[in-house]
């Protein structure tokens, strides 16, 4: 964006005055000042915007079906968003104890946590049992047997209460692929995620384990998961299509109610000006009027249609600021090197992400200069932005990275001892520091010498 175009009006959240970039009604300035950089900035207005968005559009307007929008916790979980997600009344879904754990801090309803995951363990199992989790989606025939064999354990134990009602979904692989980078894509036929529609047999193998009436743990429905960074709706439809006919050939060789459809999520987010979202309210009626389209072919009648969102909800609601310490000209390339680097924002170097970012404290200055924004991390692939053009950057200038609300602070590593930088929730005029920065204290507190044999 070669030019004076302010980037931050592509997103809502943000303001400009003086040449100053705002987040809510904060300069960018006064939060890097008072935290230090780098540092994570999520703006709470838009965050519940986003959630609200979901909820509101994601109703079904018939009344036939129960729709229900699951937060996917792994694009950030911290106890502060788990508030909010609890607040705006959506379910959840974890992928770990840790998550689960950081859901029970947050005072989470279990019933409306979901716990995914392709290779749990007897802990993590035992865990989601004990804290009556709403719903276990199971990824595999071993897993579900070991469900099946802990759950028995615990009865006899008399530590699970027989009329515990916790429901089972099983991941199935419908083979829609997204046309999304191929490291993120999830449902070609070699996916490590499910099983494939076409092994009917496992997945009757799996569902007739959860087929007793007094047991606890049931067999509920499907769920799948097609991709993410998703901008074309026809891929939910095919979704949706394959997922509607193969419930059709499930239900010709057993007795047993599908009543809940999980659509995963997908749901896509702008970075740049070449990513085109669907808008939410778009792509949940596209969903909504789909799913009643092809559950009328096909003579289904499902209860229960959740879907789960997380970038979606998190990735534009934040930026993180950093400090430019030098810059550097060689022959091909203009760098800015920033305090900060793939250790707070792994996606360029894993995925080959895209961002856009700005000078916060220079923002009506004309953008003259061709930039790559590179970390300080020991890596030739330490890069944040591979290209945008700012105003000609100089040391101590305040930068600012847009749309890193999701998989930055979730992501983060200790590479290069480095810590992990804090997070900030920003409402109106108000800020509040939700995650304290790592201290070097903080990154050997874990460092013993104990002996073990």
């Amino acid at each position: 964006m070669k030019g004076s175009e302010n980037k931050a009006l592509n997103y809502q959240g943000y303001s400009l005055k003086d040449s100053q970039l705002f987040i809510e009604k904060i300069p960018a300035a006064e939060i890097a000042r008072k935290a230090g950089t780098p540092v994570y900035v999520y703006s709470e207005n838009q965050l519940l915007k986003n959630m609200e968005e979901f909820t509101s559009n994601f109703k079904d307007s018939t009344g036939g079906l129960s729709t229900r929008v699951l937060y996917a916790s792994k694009a950030f979980n911290t106890i502060a968003m788990l508030e909010l997600v609890r607040q705006a009344g959506l379910g959840l879904d974890v992928v770990s104890a840790g998550e689960l754990y950081t859901a029970i801090q947050a005072d989470f309803p279990m019933d409306k946590v979901v716990f995914h995951g392709n290779a749990k363990s007897t802990s993590e199992l035992v865990m989601a049992l004990e804290n009556h989790v709403g719903t276990i989606v199971l990824d595999n025939l071993h897993e579900a047997r070991k469900l099946k064999r802990l759950t028995e354990t615990m009865l006899e134990e008399g530590s699970l209460d027989k009329d515990l009602s916790i429901s089972v979904l099983l991941r199935v692989n419908p083979g829609v692929e997204a046309h999304t980078h191929a490291y993120i894509v999830t449902a070609h036929v070699d996916s490590k995620f499910g099983v494939l529609c076409s092994d009917l047999d496992t997945i009757l193998q799996i569902s007739e384990l959860f087929n007793q009436d007094d047991f606890p743990v049931h067999f509920d429905g499907f769920h799948a998961h097609i991709g993410s960074q998703i901008f074309d709706p026809e891929a939910f439809k095919a979704e949706i299509d394959v997922m509607c006919k193969f419930i059709v050939e499930f239900k010709k060789c057993s007795s047993m109610k599908v009543r809940t459809l999980d659509l995963g999520g997908g749901f896509a987010a702008w970075y740049t000006p070449d990513d085109q979202p669907i808008p939410i309210d778009l792509v949940c009626n596209t969903i909504l009027e789909s799913i009643h389209q092809a559950q009328k072919e096909n003579s289904l009648h499902l209860k229960n249609l959740w879907i789960e969102p997380g970038r979606s909800i998190t990735a534009n609601a934040a930026c993180t600021l950093y400090r430019v310490e030098s810059v550097k000209h060689t022959p091909n390339k203009t760098y800015v090197f920033v305090d900060g680097g793939m250790n707070d924002n792994i996606r360029p170097a894993l995925y080959d992400a895209d961002y856009n970012c700005d000078l916060a404290q220079r923002m009506d200055e004309e953008k003259s200069e061709k930039v790559t924004v590179a970390g300080k991390c020991c890596e030739s692939g330490d890069i944040l932005v591979k290209e945008d053009y700012l105003p000609a950057a100089m040391p101590d200038d305040l930068l600012a990275i847009y749309t890193t609300g999701a998989y930055g602070y979730s992501m983060a590593s200790h590479y290069n001892k480095l810590g992990v930088p804090p997070v900030v929730f920003v409402k109106d005029d108000q800020a509040r520091i939700v995650v304290r920065r790592e201290s070097l204290e903080d990154l050997i507190k874990n460092e013993v010498d104990e002996r073990l044999i």
